[in-house]
């Protein structure tokens, strides 16, 4: 085996951000193109210093004439590896790319259950990362959409979503399939400029790069490192102010804001009425909003950076979208607004009001 520098590089990455344990099975997504095959060929080449098993698996969305003929060339490129293949063919064309993501997610969670496979790693690289820093910035976000992909996050229960090369750019992937003659399986929707991320990709970036820094995208995906680190600090932080802010109301009832997992009933709130409309915990039973509050005087002494933090966390978990930039503002506004402020309706009929030291979360009835 021919040891070269990416080979160290991604091998001292697992290690020091301990992605992966030893002797841990890994399903590797791999679409044919030059991320994915660059990704599995280290992987293989690793595959004795770290004891894997490892797996491949396709997901063909079918909204390409050649996607078939794409899937076969991936399987015998695992048959010619010596891997295990797992092919998840969609019902219909997909050409969303937000539903395709999805789609894909969900396909590569089930094979991984069923074939008991930990870990699930995907080539995306610090080309990605910087492309979808620019993508949502141009769009409109704060910091947590800023940080782009990360390292590692769960997918289901016991199955970890993996990306070992975010410190990789989409050149040096291309150098190396080069350089070990991996056949490279191009995909034409890349160059489809319908789409914004290929605009990005085949436009806005090779400007910034000859205009601006030539190595731009390695200075984004650091950017977007950065950012992590700091939105998971944040995100702590907000979390325990929120939980400070609730209390036992001044009606009695016991304030209500659900972090991910939890439901009104595993918490002990009895089953008072159906709210179908909203997206708090399952949606199955519920509990009057009037219980739902904020104590003002905890937040007032709170930075203004996690007071709006709090209120998303908040509306994240009574919104079926996530809370816009105007949601979060208007309800962090009732912080220091007079008595009796309220809000206007949120989706799905919500409204936010003060009633002295609180904020209480009520839900209109028709």
């Amino acid at each position: 085996m021919v040891w070269t520098p990416l080979h160290a590089k991604i091998h001292r990455t697992i290690r020091s951000r301990h992605l992966f344990e030893r002797n841990q099975r890994l399903l590797v997504a791999v679409s044919g193109g030059q991320d994915s095959l660059c990704l599995v060929k280290l992987l293989l080449d690793l595959q004795s210093k770290w004891g894997w098993h490892l797996g491949i698996a396709h997901c063909d969305h079918r909204w390409r004439s050649d996607s078939e003929a794409n899937a076969y060339h991936v399987e015998n490129l695992a048959k010619t590896w010596g891997i295990s293949f797992y092919l998840e063919t969609a019902n219909k064309p997909i050409n969303s790319e937000a539903t395709a993501r999805d789609w894909r997610y969900q396909a590569l969670s089930a094979i991984a259950q069923v074939n008991n496979y930990q870990y699930i790693v995907t080539g995306h690289t610090a080309s990605d990362r910087a492309e979808t820093l620019l993508y949502n910035l141009i769009r409109g976000t704060g910091a947590d959409g800023l940080q782009a992909l990360t390292w590692q996050r769960p997918l289901t229960t016991g199955i970890i979503l993996v990306r070992p090369l975010l410190e990789i750019t989409r050149i040096q992937t291309e150098q190396f399939c080069q350089e070990f003659k991996l056949p490279i399986w191009e995909d034409s929707t890349n160059q489809d400029l319908q789409y914004a991320r290929n605009r990005i990709r085949q436009k806005l970036l090779p400007y910034l790069r000859d205009n601006f820094n030539p190595q731009v995208e390695s200075a984004l995906a650091q950017t977007a490192e950065l950012l992590q680190a700091e939105v998971e600090y944040l995100e702590k932080v907000a979390q325990e102010l929120r939980q400070k802010a609730m209390g036992i109301g001044h009606r009695g009832g016991g304030s209500a804001v659900f972090s991910q997992g939890e439901t009104p009933r595993a918490m002990g709130f009895p089953q008072v009425e159906q709210l179908p409309s909203w997206g708090i915990g399952h949606r199955e039973d519920f509990l009057t909003l009037v219980s739902l509050q904020l104590n003002r005087r905890v937040l007032q002494k709170a930075p203004l950076a996690l007071q709006r933090r709090v209120m998303r966390q908040v509306l994240q978990q009574i919104l079926s979208d996530a809370p816009s930039f105007e949601h979060i503002e208007k309800l962090t506004a009732l912080i220091i607004a007079p008595n009796r402020s309220q809000t206007d309706p949120f989706p799905g009929g919500a409204i936010a009001q003060v009633e002295g030291d609180w904020i209480c979360l009520k839900y209109l009835h028709p």
